[in-house]
C-alpha cells in the first residue's frame, strides 16, 4: 500500500528539493521525481504547467523555510545582535559540513545552472537572496544601535558576509575540507567584532 500525503503539491515540492539538492535542476527527470514522490503525472500537471514552474515554486518554498529558521535564529530572546548573527553563521557552517546534508543549499546548489536557464526561477532566486540580505541588514542596525555590532554601513557589511558565506559554500563543494567555511567564520567574527 502507498502511503497517503494530505498535501501533495507539497510533498512533489519536497520530493524535489531532495533529488535537486543532490543533483541538480537539470540531471533531475519530471518521471524520476513522479516516480519517487510516487505521484501520477496528470496530478503533477494540476499544480505546475512545466518543469520550470515547478522549479520556481520549488526555490519560492525553499525560501520560505529557510526565512523562517533564519527569523527564529535571528530573534533568539536573551542574546545580542553580534551572539545571534553568530549562531546564523554556525548554523551555515554546521549545515554545509556535515555528513550528507552539505548541498542542502538550493541557493548554492542550482543558482549558476538556472540564472541563465530560467528567467523566473533566476528572479526567485534573486528576491530570495535579496529578502536574506535585508534581514541580515536589520539584525546588523539593531547590533550598532545596541553597541554589540561596530558602526558602519550596515547592508555593505551583510552584502559582504552573505556574498562571502555562499563563496565559502561553493568552494565547500569543490574542496569538501570545511576550510573555506572556517576561514569565512574566522573573517565573520572579525567583521563583526566591535
Amino acid at each position: 500500500m502507498k502511503p497517503t500525503y494530505d498535501d501533495t503539491r507539497q510533498h512533489l515540492l519536497d520530493t524535489g528539493h531532495r533529488m535537486m539538492a543532490e543533483k541538480g535542476f537539470t540531471s533531475v527527470g519530471l518521471n524520476e521525481i513522479l516516480q519517487t514522490a510516487g505521484v501520477p503525472k496528470g496530478s503533477f500537471y494540476h499544480y505546475f504547467k512545466s518543469k520550470e514552474l515547478y522549479g520556481q515554486a520549488l526555490l519560492a518554498d525553499y525560501f520560505v523555510g529557510y526565512l523562517a529558521d533564519m527569523e527564529r535564529r535571528l530573534t533568539l530572546p536573551g542574546l545580542t545582535a553580534y551572539e545571534r548573527l553568530m549562531d546564523y553563521w554556525l548554523g551555515w557552517q554546521n549545515r554545509c559540513t556535515l555528513e550528507g546534508h552539505g548541498y542542502e543549499c538550493l541557493v548554492v546548489k542550482l543558482s549558476a545552472e538556472v540564472a541563465d536557464l530560467s528567467e523566473s526561477m533566476r528572479l526567485t532566486l534573486r528576491d530570495g537572496a535579496e529578502q536574506v540580505v535585508s534581514r541580515i541588514t536589520l539584525c546588523i542596525e539593531q547590533g550598532q544601535a545596541e553597541n554589540s555590532l561596530p558602526d558602519g554601513d550596515a547592508r555593505q557589511l551583510a552584502e559582504t558576509l552573505y556574498q562571502m558565506w555562499l563563496g565559502a559554500s561553493l568552494l565547500n563543494k569543490l574542496q569538501r575540507t570545511g576550510q573555506s567555511l572556517n576561514t569565512s567564520m574566522a573573517t565573520t567574527r572579525q567583521l563583526l567584532s566591535v
